[in-house]
């Protein structure tokens, strides 16, 4: 079978197309074949050995989303059945419950082999089903982007109709935040730094916008929005540079959902604006398999519709790369079958 690895030497000039064996299902494992992949930020991260240890070891099949048919099952399989279509959970071993360093270091696509390969081995534990109405490629949008964005706003916190959300940029992330914000009957409002992308995002669904490069006291601006109560929740997604803006903006009692770090690791804030006002600054990886599993339920009783910016063949894996990297996407960037 086919599959794109890193091999030889950690890099992007590694990343080659190669062929394995294909595998079979033994006791408690499914056979998928896979059908569309997505990409996101870490898939940019994985090939340079961004995660040291944890990103594993040569050769890797890399991305971590993905969609496939379930075509062959071990013995004692009862999740699905043969013709089930299903994602790989992006955390394997994590079905329910709390974090621990098990739970969230078995990751696809660094270390354990992720989805760019034509047939993919897993546990029955380690899949759920999509509902019907999602083509492949919308439906591989969702084991990563789609359920940090859930698990933010109803695991790590509990959105409710009336809260009031700020969400930083238009990524994949922040997409699925809006679609979901506005699925709990929450007032949502974007950042961005594109008037382009604030007209678009509107048309999503966004309450209210601004323009954090025409406006750069944006935290001023956006505690306008709310009245000057601040806001319940923050998708925090740039880290070092808007974290501080954050923190003045978040209500009291607020919660701080740090996702990404995009503008910097280093943390350059007062602390005591967390202290004193009892702000939350909740990290969220994703989430569990019983996260995934509520989502999809939601997702198919609102017949949501992942937001898909563009699709590439299989063999246009690193153009693909290079289109996220580029940042011109608005929703996902996917890879089409494989077959």
């Amino acid at each position: 079978m086919r599959v794109f690895q890193i091999e030889g030497d950690w890099g992007i000039d590694n990343l080659k197309l190669s062929v394995r064996p294909e595998p079979e299902p033994g006791p408690g494992e499914v056979l998928v074949q896979m059908k569309a992949s997505s990409l996101n930020y870490r898939d940019l991260v994985v090939p340079d050995r961004g995660y040291g240890s944890h990103t594993g070891t040569l050769p890797l099949i890399p991305v971590s989303d993905g969609v496939g048919e379930v075509t062959a099952v071990g013995l004692g399989v009862r999740r699905v059945v043969p013709g089930d279509r299903v994602c790989p959970t992006f955390f394997q071993n994590w079905t329910g419950g709390e974090p621990n360093l098990e739970r969230l270091t078995g990751s696809l696509g660094g270390p354990i082999d992720g989805t760019m390969s034509e047939y993919m081995c897993l546990p029955e534990e380690g899949v759920v089903k999509v509902p019907s109405h999602l083509s492949d490629v919308e439906a591989a949008t969702l084991p990563c982007a789609a359920l940090t964005a859930w698990s933010a706003l109803t695991t790590c916190s509990t959105t409710k109709p009336g809260d009031r959300v700020l969400v930083q940029g238009c990524g994949g992330v922040a997409l699925f935040a809006v679609t979901f914000a506005k699925l709990l009957g929450a007032h949502v409002t974007v950042i961005s730094s594109s008037d382009e992308r604030i007209e678009r995002v509107k048309a999503f669904g966004a309450d209210a916008t601004v323009n954090y490069r025409a406006v750069p006291e944006w935290a001023k601006a956006t505690r306008e929005i709310t009245g000057g109560r601040g806001y319940d929740l923050i998708f925090e997604l740039g880290g070092e540079k808007t974290l501080p803006q954050s923190l003045r903006c978040i209500r009291p009692g607020g919660t701080v959902a740090m996702i990404g770090i995009l503008s910097g690791s280093t943390m350059a804030t007062s602390l005591g604006l967390i202290i004193t006002r009892q702000v939350r600054l909740q990290g969220v990886t994703v989430g569990h398999r019983d996260g995934f599993e509520a989502m999809l339920l939601a997702i198919d009783q609102h017949q949501v519709k992942p937001l898909v910016d563009r699709v590439f063949a299989f063999e246009e894996l690193k153009e693909a790369m290079a289109y996220l990297k580029s940042g011109a996407q608005f929703g996902k960037v996917c890879i089409a079958s494989r077959h």
